[in-house]
């Protein structure tokens, strides 16, 4: 039996002479196939945006999971205050300012120091990179793999199942997401340490990445949802139940497949959107505390001191704002490289 997916691949094959056709040994020429998987990969090549967007993407994880190894071959570190280090005493002026110009950039602190404390920006910025983008990775990765589950247990099973599933994902959806972010973080860390005790900084990591599961895959789940309803009477599915195949194969070998594009392309939106909601919660002062470096902390000092030193705000928020950019472009380049027919 033949699914859509594959039936387009084919069609693909078929009319595009870049990707279908290439010239064998002889001279002649040979329709030779390619999978979707291939002609996808074929079209994102193609795509200068996409490929730049990735490159940046990947270099900003490349450097998160190399922090520690950065900062040991710089020679600082994000947690010490060097204003108390030997040969560093004059790094703060007498209003706890970087003495230096651009917020105290030089040859020892290529991004400067942190007013008041005197720690350094580079590794901070490092660190804090690591901090978001692996957080932002794991509740990307629950969040898309909840979804997808309860969205096609109530598009391919419908009836009552549907009804509930549909209820409960509309009664997440009610809640004021930053509100409840808020509100709900210290009941959660409350949970695990008694008030009176200063909570781990994992311990805090754990509720940060619970709260926004518990409130991230509505929408990946109505969109799932709305495309196991549109597949499951097509004439591929009931050639695979005429055939015998059981419902836990059907959904694996022959729905699944053909949701894959949406899947990618939400998820490669809700990664940013977890980054920015980590940062918010810090920035708010309900995720990380001191001294655990964060972008949305950075963010918090930054505004702050902004009429003292406005330079210490400009590393973070140019880091921050490349990165959404560029993988808010990887994902329209994704969906273009899936669906060439909504290419720009």
């Amino acid at each position: 039996m033949t699914s859509p997916i594959e039936t387009e691949g084919a069609t693909s094959v078929a009319l595009d002479k870049k990707t279908a056709t290439e010239t064998d040994s002889a001279g002649g020429q040979g329709h030779i196939g390619r999978s979707p998987g291939q002609l996808m990969w074929a079209r994102f090549k193609r795509d200068r945006v996409g490929m730049i967007s990735a490159a940046v993407v990947l270099f900003y994880f490349a450097i998160a999971a190399l922090a520690p190894v950065i900062s040991a071959l710089y020679g600082k570190d994000p947690y010490t205050l060097y204003p108390s280090e030997p040969g560093y005493e004059d790094l703060l002026d007498d209003f706890s300012m970087p003495s230096g110009s651009f917020g105290g950039v030089s040859g020892d602190f290529w991004f400067g120091v942190e007013p008041n404390l005197g720690r350094d920006v580079f590794t901070m910025l490092l660190y804090g990179m690591r901090t978001s983008l692996f957080m932002a990775l794991v509740v990307t990765a629950l969040s898309v793999i909840t979804g997808v589950i309860i969205g096609m247990v109530s598009g391919y099973f419908g009836g009552k199942v549907d009804y509930w599933l549909s209820r409960v994902t509309d009664f997440f959806l009610a809640f004021p997401q930053q509100l409840f972010f808020i509100a709900f973080m210290p009941v959660v860390t409350a949970l695990f340490v008694s008030p009176k005790d200063e909570t781990p900084t994992y311990l805090r990591a754990v509720a940060i990445i619970l709260v926004m599961w518990f409130l991230g895959w509505m929408s990946l789940a109505r969109l799932v949802r709305s495309s196991v309803l549109s597949l499951r009477e097509r004439e591929f599915v009931e050639a695979a139940k005429v055939s015998g195949a059981s419902r836990w194969r059907i959904a694996r070998k022959e729905i699944l497949p053909n949701i894959v594009t949406p899947i990618l392309v939400q998820g490669t939106y809700m990664l940013p959107a977890a980054i920015l909601t980590i940062a918010f919660l810090s920035y708010v002062g309900v995720g990380f505390v001191e001294p655990t470096p964060d972008w949305g902390r950075m963010f918090a000092t930054g505004s702050e001191v902004y009429e003292q030193n406005p330079a210490f705000m400009i590393f973070p928020g140019v880091a921050l704002v490349v990165f959404i950019l560029a993988f808010n472009l990887l994902g329209d380049s994704v969906r273009d490289a899936f669906d060439p027919k909504t290419g720009r």
